[in-house]
């Protein structure tokens, strides 16, 4: 079993917490801009931001050793993504239909899934925290 003292439990949360609100800025700010860049029919905004969310999601996941880095980030992401599709009373939306919204939304939602499915189990313990090394008794 593993031990940790207070301080190290609270840099964990403040940790993770962090990890949410970074989702929570990558949604705000790509769902204002996913629809400013087209090349033609390819809406290259929306494809950037969905990378970015991949590598984020996936990095955060990698650095704190565990599902729950990467679970964080795409929480906070879609706690806003998600609100940004309703079509409000006076007719305003900030993910529209057509392609830009389509490629953000649901490769977001793809890049979210294959970010966590890629982040490793959360065995070895996070870079940032360090509990006592696990004695073997056999």
């Amino acid at each position: 079993m593993e031990h940790r003292s207070q301080a190290e439990s609270a840099l964990g949360g403040a940790a993770y917490g962090m990890l949410f609100v970074l989702g929570v800025v990558i949604g705000v700010v790509g769902g204002f801009t996913h629809a400013v860049r087209q090349l033609g029919p390819v809406p290259i905004a929306a494809i950037v931001w969905v990378l970015a969310l991949f590598a984020v999601c996936l990095g955060a996941g990698k650095l704190m050793r565990g599902k729950l880095g990467a679970f964080m980030t795409a929480v906070g992401w879609l706690l806003v993504t998600m609100p940004f599709t309703l079509k409000l009373s006076a007719g305003d939306l900030v993910i529209a239909d057509g392609a830009p919204g389509y490629v953000y939304l649901y490769g977001g939602l793809t890049a979210i899934v294959a970010a966590y499915l890629l982040s490793p189990s959360s065995e070895g313990g996070s870079w940032l925290l360090h509990g006592y090394p696990q004695k073997n008794s056999m």
